[in-house]
C-alpha cells in the first residue's frame, strides 16, 4: 500500500506545472488531474456536474492569481510597470530626481547713475557712492512673471590690482565738458522661481527618519533648513552621505580667475528630498540618530544588544534583538526634536517663464546696501537712476516631465556611478565642477611614470581674454576637494601645469595666372587659422601635416604647394610674448605626424604674425 501512495505522488509532481496561466488552461489540467487521480471518486465533470463546477471555481482563482503575479512581476521592472507610484518608486531606486517645474535663468544688466571723480588725471566713477544691489531683488517682466536676484551685485567692485569690473560710460558734463556723472553697468543672474518660508513645530518626541512636506509645488532648491538653535541642516543626494561641499569668497590675488573657494564641511545634521510626480509636492526626510546620544561607533557594539548571563546557569528562554536598534545611531544624520524648523525655498517655473529678450524693465522690490559715509539724498537720487533690461531671453523654464519622460530618462542613468573609475568619468567630473570654483579650459589625463597607482591630471586654463594661463593655485586646490570624494581609495591623482607649445606655419604656394595673390594668400591663412584654433586641440592632441596640406591645396586659385614647415615659438619675438615651453619640431615629426610632448598642448597664439604665407 506504502509503495502505490509513494508511485501515485511521484506521478503527481512530475505532472505539476506552473505553466498554465489562463482560466481554460486551469480548467484543462485540472481536469485531466481529477480524472487521472480520483475517477472512482468523481464522475460528474460536465459543466452542470459537481466536480465541473469545483474545477471552474479552482480554474479561476488560478487565472486571477496567476494575473495578479505577473502584474506583480511587471511592477518590478521599470520598463513594463504601469501603476504610478510603483514607478515613482523604480525612478528614484535608479538615482534619477523627480523634479516639477523648472524656473528660467536670466542675466539682468542693471544700470546706475554715480557721480564723477579725478582720479590720476583722469575722470572716473566715483566708487564711494557705489551701492551693491542685494540678492532677493525683485524685477517683473511685462508680462508679469517675477525674477528674483540669486547673489549680490557689487557695483562698486574691483580686481585684486584696483581696476572696476564694470562698464560705464559718460552721462553728463560740465561747461568744459568734463564728466560730472557716469552711467555704470553690472550684470547677474535672476530666476523667475519664488521664495517661501515654512516653520515646522517637531514635538519633543524622538522620531526616526522624520518626515515634513512642503505646502508649495514645483519646489526647485531648499535654501535653508534652520532649527530654532541656530543648527543648519544640509541637502545631500543619500542620508549616507556625511559631508558636502560649502562655498566660500576667494580672497587671495587669484580672486579675479576663483571667486570662490571650494570647502569640504560635515554634514551631522542632514536631509534629502523627494518630489511626487503626481502632487509635486516636496518631502524632506532627516537622519535616524538621536541629536542626545553620544555614540560615536559608526555602528554600534553587538554586546551592548546581547542577553548577559549570570551565574551557572545552563538553560535560557528565547529571545530576539530589535535590528531597529542599529538604526538609532547617527550614521545617517540627527533627526530633529523639540525644535522648530525653518524652511527656505524656491518654487515655481515653468516654459511659460522663458520671457523674449528686453522684457524685463520693471523694478519691484530694490534692496540695497550703500557705504555709510553717503548721505540720504544721494541714496535715494542712485536708487532712483536705478534702470534694469534684459539683453538676452530668459532661459531653462520648462514645464515638469512627465512619467514616461522621468522612465527613459531614468532607464539610461540606471548603469551610471556618482564614482571616478575610468577616464571618462574624471574628465566629466572635472568639467563639472562649478564656474565659481574656477574654470577649467582642457584637461588631459596620462599614466605616472613613477606610481603605477597614479594619474597625472595636466589641467590648463584661460583669462578674460582669452589666452591660455596656468590655472591659478586657488583652483587646484578646490579640483583636489571636488575630486578627493569621488575617486577610488586606492586611487591617486597628480594635479600638475600644461606646458604650452606655441607654434608657426610658414608656406609657400603658387598660384594661377590671373588670381589675386593677396587675396589667395589671405585665404590660405585663415583656413590654417581656422584649423589651429585652440577651440579644436586638446591636451596631447597631435597635427596632422596632411590636414593642413589638403587645406592648402584646396584653396581656390591654389596650384601648387613649394614647401611648408612648422617651427616652435618661445619668448619675446616682435613685442609678441610666447610661452617658454620649447621642443623640437624635427624630432617630433614622424609619418607626417607632429606629435606633442606628453601632458603638452600646441597653440597657434597669433595668427596674423605666426602664419606667413608666400608667393613663388
Amino acid at each position: 500500500m506504502s509503495s502505490k501512495k509513494n508511485q501515485l505522488t511521484s506521478i503527481r509532481d512530475s505532472q505539476r506545472s506552473f505553466l498554465n496561466r489562463d482560466f481554460n488552461a486551469f480548467k484543462s489540467s485540472l481536469t485531466q488531474y481529477a480524472r487521472t487521480f480520483f475517477s472512482d471518486k468523481l464522475s460528474d465533470f460536465g459543466q452542470n456536474g459537481f466536480a465541473g463546477m469545483l474545477i471552474e471555481i479552482n480554474a479561476y482563482v488560478g487565472d486571477v492569481m496567476s494575473y495578479y503575479m505577473d502584474h506583480q512581476f511587471q511592477e518590478l521592472d521599470l520598463t513594463q510597470a504601469v501603476e504610478t507610484k510603483n514607478v515613482e518608486r523604480l525612478i528614484r531606486n535608479s538615482g534619477v530626481k523627480i523634479m516639477g517645474a523648472s524656473p528660467s535663468i536670466v542675466k539682468i544688466d542693471f544700470y546706475v547713475e554715480l557721480p564723477s571723480i579725478l582720479s590720476d588725471g583722469s575722470y572716473v566713477p566715483n566708487l564711494t557712492f557705489a551701492p551693491i544691489i542685494k540678492a532677493g531683488t525683485i524685477l517683473s517682466s511685462g508680462g508679469g512673471v517675477k525674477f528674483t536676484l540669486l547673489g549680490d551685485v557689487h557695483i562698486g567692485q574691483t580686481t585684486y590690482a584696483g581696476v572696476m569690473y564694470a562698464d560705464y560710460v559718460t552721462m553728463n558734463t560740465d561747461n568744459d565738458g568734463n564728466p560730472t556723472s557716469f552711467s555704470v553697468k553690472r550684470s547677474g543672474f535672476c530666476t523667475s522661481a519664488s521664495i517661501s518660508e515654512e516653520q515646522f513645530t517637531i514635538p519633543n518626541k524622538f522620531k526616526a527618519f522624520r518626515t515634513i512636506s512642503l505646502a508649495s509645488a514645483n519646489v526647485s532648491e531648499i535654501i535653508s533648513v534652520i532649527d530654532s538653535e541656530g543648527n543648519e541642516y544640509y541637502e545631500v543626494n543619500s542620508l549616507s552621505e556625511d559631508t558636502v561641499f560649502r562655498r566660500m569668497d576667494n580672497q587671495k590675488s587669484d580672486k579675479d580667475l576663483v571667486s570662490e573657494n571650494l570647502e569640504l564641511i560635515p554634514a551631522p545634521r542632514r536631509f534629502e528630498t523627494s518630489t511626487s510626480n503626481m502632487t509635486k509636492k516636496t518631502t524632506l526626510r532627516f537622519g535616524g540618530g538621536s541629536a542626545l546620544s553620544t555614540d560615536d561607533d559608526i555602528m554600534p557594539d553587538p554586546s551592548d544588544l546581547s542577553l548577559p548571563l549570570y551565574g551557572k546557569r545552563k538553560t535560557l528562554s528565547n529571545f530576539t534583538i530589535d535590528p531597529n536598534k542599529l538604526l538609532t545611531t547617527t550614521t545617517l544624520g540627527v533627526a530633529p526634536q523639540n525644535t522648530t524648523l525653518t524652511v527656505s525655498y524656491r518654487h515655481g517655473g515653468g516654459i511659460s517663464h522663458n520671457v523674449s529678450e528686453a522684457s524685463i524693465k520693471t523694478v519691484s522690490t530694490l534692496m540695497t546696501k550703500f557705504n555709510n559715509s553717503v548721505s540720504a539724498a544721494d541714496i535715494s537720487s542712485i536708487r532712483s537712476s536705478l534702470e534694469v533690461t534684459n539683453v538676452n531671453p530668459a532661459e531653462g523654464g520648462e514645464n515638469a516631465p512627465s512619467i514616461n519622460e522621468l522612465r527613459s530618462i531614468a532607464i539610461s542613468h540606471r548603469n551610471s556611478q556618482m564614482r571616478i573609475v575610468t577616464k571618462q568619468d574624471l574628465i566629466a567630473r572635472i568639467y563639472t565642477m562649478p564656474n565659481k570654483f574656477g574654470r577649467v579650459f582642457r584637461v588631459g589625463i596620462r599614466a605616472n611614470p613613477n606610481n603605477p597607482l597614479a594619474s597625472m591630471v595636466a589641467i590648463l586654463s584661460r583669462d578674460s581674454d582669452g589666452n591660455l594661463i596656468n590655472s591659478p593655485d586657488s583652483l587646484k586646490a578646490n579640483l583636489r576637494t571636488f575630486l578627493n570624494e569621488s575617486r577610488l581609495i586606492s586611487d591617486a591623482l597628480d594635479i600638475v601645469d600644461t606646458p604650452v607649445y606655441n607654434i608657426g606655419v610658414t608656406y609657400g604656394v603658387t598660384v594661377s595666372g590671373n588670381a589675386n595673390s593677396d587675396s589667395v594668400l589671405q585665404k590660405v591663412n585663415e583656413g590654417i587659422s581656422e584649423y589651429l584654433k585652440i577651440e579644436n586641440f586638446q591636451i596631447g592632441e597631435q597635427i596632422n601635416i596632411s590636414d593642413i596640406v589638403n587645406l592648402i591645396l584646396n584653396t581656390d586659385d591654389v596650384v601648387g604647394l613649394v614647401d611648408l614647415t612648422f617651427s616652435n615659438l618661445t619668448g619675446e619675438i616682435g613685442g609678441n610674448q610666447y610661452s617658454d615651453s620649447s621642443f623640437s619640431v624635427t624630432v617630433n615629426t614622424a609619418r607626417g605626424i607632429i606629435k606633442c610632448p606628453d601632458g603638452g598642448i600646441f597653440e597657434l597664439k597669433f595668427p596674423d604674425d605666426d602664419i606667413v604665407g608666400t608667393i613663388r
